[in-house]
């Protein structure tokens, strides 16, 4: 289902609001962006996003884009990078950031917790391979200390960084290790213990009602 100029009709509506969880107004609204974005293209490219100048000052920019690209986040069993996504795509990706709804149920706010956590796991996930490994923390903590100045991405700093929150991490998830053990990554279970009392369900948002200049938020 990909994106006209004219917008999805009625049917294709229903459906994008039951599969995504978003309001036909919201679905309209995405679709707008979407293709300012795209300039009423049916598929957008990574440097697309580089019209959305409040993503420069964020320090995942290079995670949320490329998650925009990740067929993991698009709800199937896919794995692997893609060069363009549709709406349908779009649409799917974005709603990993919707906000927690006034009326939802426990069992409903448990699925969408799970559904964000899953997301953001993949974010770290970069091989795909179903484990946050330690190469996988040190790769996000570069991308993170390369916007500091005063940090290198070669900097020993980002070793020792990255080693000391995994292994703080790990600590967490199976109390301490003895030095033999080898820990071989983070699945996503573990994953899910390490955010225990975050509320993630609201700080994991994307404010996307201005049309003109969304707000993407971690």
């Amino acid at each position: 289902m990909g994106a006209s100029q004219s917008g999805p009709d009625t049917r294709e509506l229903r459906e994008l609001s039951e599969k995504t969880g978003f309001s036909i107004d919201q679905i309209e609204n995405l679709n707008r962006r979407f293709q300012q974005l795209s300039k009423n293209k049916e598929n957008l490219r990574r440097e697309d996003f580089d019209k959305v100048t409040d993503l420069d000052v964020n320090p995942i920019r290079a995670q949320i884009i490329e998650a925009f690209f990740d067929k993991r986040n698009f709800g199937g069993t896919q794995t692997g990078p893609v060069e363009e996504i549709n709406f349908e795509q779009f649409l799917t990706v974005m709603s990993h950031f919707r906000p927690v709804k006034t009326r939802m149920t426990e069992e409903q706010i448990a699925s969408l917790r799970k559904e964000k956590l899953q997301f953001l796991f993949n974010m770290y996930d970069i091989d795909a391979d179903g484990k946050i490994s330690l190469e996988d923390y040190r790769h996000l903590v570069e991308d993170l200390l390369s916007r500091n100045p005063h940090l290198g991405k070669e900097s020993a700093s980002v070793t020792s960084i990255a080693d000391a929150a995994m292994l703080e991490a790990v600590t967490i998830i199976k109390g301490q290790m003895e030095p033999h053990q080898v820990y071989e990554g983070m699945t996503f279970e573990d994953f899910v213990k390490i955010w225990e009392g975050i509320d993630i369900e609201t700080k994991m948002h994307v404010r996307f009602l201005n049309v003109e200049t969304p707000h993407f938020c971690k």
